[in-house]
């Protein structure tokens, strides 16, 4: 059995997560988690908050899950958010194209490449359809958008979408996020929450879902002024699978002090650098192996056109290597979007440390002669005018010779219509000022961690399974950090009878008041309770026995160790707190007794 069908066998036995109405016979890229998936879900997303909201001073927001299409038009979701889909012409079944090649080459990425190629690698290795063998070779490759589309109100006139990622509800908020920050930058956003894509073939469990969870985390900086503590984790090992070392002979991954990584621009934003750091610390905190685990840095083709420096974390489970987090550099992309897009100010006023004289330009283009020499552009050729003199108001005045229409229009289609034609200088009425300015306004850049919940869930529960033998016994655990285990502690009778089963209640009672997730079970042997513990990944479990009702003790089981100890009730909750937090060992506490 491969290491996926493990895990997915114990999901589902135990309750961690399973398809969606199965009894209707489920729908892919939809899982359900059951009582111990949503509770180990939910504290590896505490974990989270308390490492990328809390500790680094970050509010966070709720914003809905469905937005009207402008802001999708804004973002550039309506035209470039697509996958390569190719449909079997024998029986229907539609398949992601680059995941075809991905299983029948030895390439990774091929999602890089243009739909083009990917059609002729399907060719080349006459790659068959995966549900009816047919012969894909020959047949298109094209492209698919993502996006889940619905109606805001009745009927059709406001469409809206299904949010694809978290953070578009952080960007379009921007405006007044910036008020509760006080225009002071840098500043951060976070938010947890689902996300929605109409994946082309869902699979491999949680790792591709069509409802998925992300913690998102969004800081808006000066780019010119604002700098990271890197010198905090300056000597935290970096795993790194550099773009070079993909490339240069396949050197596999180079373990680098973030501080090196930034200082030799392998990691060119010292924003990402720091990033990367502190969620290797968090990655371990919630039980990542990290000796299965790595930072890869995007090459060329994969990077979006606007990010500058991209990393994903990725995590080796059953043979292959998947993306938990991507570390992005978004430049001002996407406040700029919205700031063309929407009707509010997506800018901070920088001020300045001292008042600056300027010269500012106004420009009144001579519409009688534009109108005439330019028709249905003349409009748009006024208005880029103006743009230039808030820009460069010397131009005008510098300027010898009449203008010509390329230094309006950089690489706009117009220019072509235009291509060294001039603007008479006499026909742009233009007076020059000096003003005194206290300050400007900027669009922040964006640093964005992104993180996948679900897939974290999934590598937690995949780098936690183990196999050994107890007193002859095969078992199956969990060695989950004690902080995000489901169920923290067992609270066991040693029988259900002679009161014993009323005191194991009360102490099962007790430790739920004193903030402990707690498993009661009284059904079967010891040795079966116990089991179904470690399953779980329990790190602790207390029997109540006849010695209890002598002397206020019970007995305390270690999961991994199956080893047993005796100690007073008195004091059990801060003795529990210590053993969560790390600051006692097991083997420190009460007295030894037999092995379980």
């Amino acid at each position: 059995m491969s290491e996926r069908e493990q895990v997915t066998e114990l999901a589902k036995r135990r309750g961690f997560f399973f398809q969606t109405a199965e009894a209707y016979g489920g729908v892919a890229g939809f899982y359900t988690y059951g009582p111990t998936g949503a509770a180990l879900k939910e504290n590896v997303q505490d974990a989270w908050r308390e490492r990328f909201a809390v500790q680094e001073g970050h509010m966070e927001i709720e914003s809905p899950t469905v937005m009207p299409e402008p802001v999708f038009e804004a973002s550039g979701h309506l035209e470039g958010f697509d996958d390569m889909l190719i449909e079997c012409p024998e029986c229907g079944s539609s398949h992601r194209a680059d995941h075809l090649v991905e299983d029948a080459t030895e390439m990774e990425e091929a999602e890089a490449l243009e739909p083009e190629e990917i059609a002729g690698i399907i060719a080349e290795h006459d790659i068959l359809c995966p549900a009816c063998g047919g012969r894909l070779a020959d047949e298109p490759v094209g492209e698919f958008n993502l996006m889940f589309e619905t109606n805001i109100g009745p009927g059709t006139a406001s469409p809206g979408y299904l949010r694809p990622e978290t953070a578009q509800g952080i960007f379009v908020e921007f405006p007044r996020l910036k008020e509760y920050a006080r225009n002071q930058l840098p500043f951060g956003a976070t938010q947890i929450g689902p996300a929605y894509r109409n994946e082309i073939s869902p699979r491999k469990g949680l790792v591709r879902l069509r409802e998925f969870t992300q913690a998102e985390l969004e800081l808006f900086i000066d780019p010119e002024t604002d700098e990271p503590p890197l010198e905090d984790v300056t000597s935290v090992e970096l795993p790194l699978y550099s773009a070079d070392a993909q490339t240069d002979g396949d050197r596999g991954v180079e373990t680098v002090p973030a501080g090196d990584a930034v200082e030799s621009g392998t990691i060119e934003s010292a924003w990402i650098g720091y990033y990367l750091a502190i969620s290797l610390k968090f990655y371990e905190r919630i039980g990542v192996d990290l000796d299965r685990f790595r930072f890869r840095q995007h090459l060329g083709g994969e990077r979006a056109h606007y990010a500058s420096d991209c990393w994903d974390a990725e995590a080796e489970v059953d043979g292959d290597w998947i993306e938990l987090t991507g570390y992005a550099y978004r430049s001002d992309y996407d406040l700029r979007k919205h700031d063309e897009y929407a009707d509010d100010d997506f800018t901070v006023f920088k001020e300045y440390d001292e008042p600056v004289k300027t010269r500012s330009a106004t420009v009144n283009p001579d519409m009688s002669y534009l109108g005439p020499k330019y028709g249905e552009d003349a409009g748009i050729i006024a208005s880029k005018l103006e743009e230039i003199a808030e820009r460069n108001p010397g131009l005008f005045e510098e300027a010898e010779d009449d203008l010509a229409i390329p230094v309006l229009f950089d690489d706009d289609e117009i220019e072509s219509k235009y291509e060294g034609e001039l603007v008479p200088l006499d026909k742009i009425h233009f007076e020059i000022e000096e003003v005194t300015k206290t300050g400007e306004h900027l669009l922040p850049h964006v640093i964005e961690p992104s993180f996948g919940i679900d897939r974290l869930i999934y590598t937690v529960i995949t780098h936690a399974y183990r196999e050994d033998e107890l007193a002859g016994e095969e078992r199956t655990y969990l060695e989950l950090p004690p902080a995000i285990a489901p169920t923290f502690v067992g609270v066991f009778p040693l029988m259900a009878r002679d009161g014993l089963d009323e005191r194991a209640t009360d102490l099962a009672n007790e430790l739920r008041a004193a903030g402990f997730a707690v498993a009661y079970d009284e059904a079967g042997s010891i040795g079966r309770r116990y089991r179904r513990q470690d399953e779980v990944g329990t790190p602790y479990c207390l029997t109540v026995d006849y010695d209890t009702f002598d002397d206020e003790t019970v007995t305390i089981r270690d999961r991994d160790t199956a080893a047993q100890r005796r100690i007073p009730i008195d004091g059990l909750a801060e003795l529990l707190t210590e053993l969560r937090e790390g600051d006692r060992r097991f083997e420190d506490v009460g007295v030894a007794v037999a092995d379980a």
